[in-house]
């Protein structure tokens, strides 16, 4: 056997067992990793601020855990504990008043009635305390697995940020690709990572900052608020409706109904479709343009965003930091090729 099949043999089979040896961290070690790139130029400024790398690595590990992790995690847990305290009577209360609301609407809602009475055949509190104290334990589950990989993340993201040079580095002399190659790789990784973390970041402040001043003039703690539903509003698709939908139902069991419907007009009209779906691109759009001065490295915003919705629909929550990179890799590749192929008809024509 010649010496090079041997090794080829023996680096598929240890790339093999590493494989079966990390897979149960492999999400954490990429969302780490990716995380670590969109912080670079972060990682830079502090460690020109503290002077040492272990330091400035630290100092990046505790900010992204202070601004990410804590707020989603407290959020999580504490919705956790809310569903698990509630009792039966509360349920029997609420199917109460949706029994009476169905069948005494308002009269603008009169013309419902008929459909009403259809839905509340099957309703009864055994039945709404089940599906809760389902909802409660998925949610628990949720919150204690996201906490447990949010350490993990952690833990990994410190570690790539005080060794990422070097990782970087013995890649490039491993990987059979110039240093050009890899540069430009890194570089629009890097520029398009850089993009997401800070529109997330803005995106997610911006909506919560909506909706904390709704529920202020609501007379509820809008600061409090305001946060929880700008994390909640990164969750895809019912991600609003977790914060809007509580408020509204417990604004019509207590009869005000003019706060009920304009908390749901509200957060639909003016945070779903204006913020979320117009105003969000126009944000990725100016962040492109302040963190990236150099065109050549610039991708479009509405590639950006929707990136970022089709992360969230396929990979749940981390898709937002899995989709632009996956988009990114990709187009950059693309790039890799369409410079060769550049290359190579250069040097045909020589």
């Amino acid at each position: 056997m010649k010496p090079q099949y041997f090794t080829a043999i023996l680096f598929a089979t240890a790339l093999y067992w590493m494989y079966l040896l990390y897979a149960p961290f492999l999400l954490v070690i990429t969302i780490a990793a990716l995380l670590a790139v969109s912080t670079a130029n972060l990682q830079e400024q502090f460690e020109g601020i503290f002077k040492h790398k272990i330091f400035a690595a630290l100092f990046s590990s505790l900010l992204l855990s202070i601004l990410f992790f804590a707020p989603l995690g407290y959020f999580l847990a504490t919705l956790s504990i809310k569903l698990n305290s509630l009792e039966p009577e509360t349920f029997q209360k609420v199917q109460l008043y949706i029994e009476h609301f169905i069948v005494n609407p308002p009269e603008y809602l009169a013309f419902l009635k008929p459909y009403f009475l259809d839905v509340i055949k099957g309703l009864d509190a055994k039945s709404l305390t089940a599906n809760a104290i389902t909802i409660a334990g998925y949610i628990g589950k949720f919150s204690a697995s996201f906490l447990k990989n949010a350490f993990l993340i952690i833990i990994f993201y410190f570690f790539v940020q005080l060794n990422g040079v070097s990782i970087i580095s013995f890649l490039q002399r491993v990987v059979q690709v110039s240093v050009e190659e890899s540069t430009l790789l890194i570089k629009e990784l890097s520029a398009v990572m850089n993009v997401v973390f800070y529109s997330i970041i803005a995106t997610a402040m911006f909506e919560g900052a909506l909706f904390g001043v709704a529920i202020s003039y609501m007379g509820y703690n809008g600061l409090l608020f305001g946060v929880m539903y700008g994390f909640a509003s990164l969750i895809p698709v019912v991600g609003g409706i977790l914060m809007w939908l509580p408020f509204m139902l417990y604004e019509l069991s207590v009869g005000d109904t003019s706060y009920a419907i304009f908390i749901a007009l509200y957060s639909i009209i003016m945070i779903s479709i204006v913020a979320d779906t117009l105003v969000k691109p126009l944000i990725i759009k100016e962040i492109n343009k302040i963190v990236l001065k150099d065109n050549k490295t610039q991708m479009n915003e509405l590639v950006i965003f929707f990136a970022i919705i089709a992360g969230l629909t396929t990979f749940g929550f981390w898709g937002m930091i899995l989709g632009p990179a996956i988009t990114a890799f990709f187009l950059t590749i693309l790039k890799l090729f369409e410079n060769r192929s550049k290359d190579y008809e250069t040097k045909s024509f020589n």
